[in-house]
């Protein structure tokens, strides 16, 4: 089968109900998208599937063939961080870390999709993403931060 991740094209020989999680993680290397709960629960999984937000430990390999798959690996560069990733930094979301590449996800495609997002929006849309740290005071701040931030691009 045939995937594009973060601009990249590969070939995979995989089952076609093997969870994108598990193609990304363990025969593409991309370690950035975490294993979290495994039944769409938590959201550390989250990555891009044509701009939208989908768990990867739920959606198949089949699911993802033909498509554009972004990762947190691919959605800014260390000299060129995406807006959300600026402000991640800024507001020191991160704890312990382990959720943050689903959150940063998340928030950028709620970003797309609701450039000026409202607190309830903001609220509604990571609902899904759980921290265990409890940064989301953090979190809301920062997904603001990044709306602004792209607002001015």
């Amino acid at each position: 089968m045939k995937l594009t991740v973060d601009g990249t094209a590969h070939e995979v020989d995989v089952e076609e109900d093997m969870p994108l999680l598990w193609v990304l993680r363990d025969e593409l290397g991309y370690k950035g998208v975490k294993y979290g709960c495994g039944v769409a629960q938590c959201g550390a999984c989250t990555v891009h599937l044509n701009g939208a937000a989908v768990r990867s430990c739920q959606t198949w390999a089949a699911d993802a063939e033909g498509a554009e798959i972004t990762t947190i690996q691919g959605l800014g560069t260390p000299d060129a961080l995406h807006a959300v990733q600026e402000a991640w930094i800024t507001h020191q979301v991160a704890q312990c870390g382990y959720c943050q590449a689903g959150q940063m996800m998340q928030a950028a495609a709620l970003l797309a999709e609701t450039p000026a997002p409202s607190d309830a929006d903001i609220d509604d849309a990571m609902s899904g993403n759980l921290c265990r740290c409890g940064t989301y005071p953090r979190i809301r701040a920062a997904v603001k931060t990044a709306a602004a931030l792209l607002s001015e691009v």
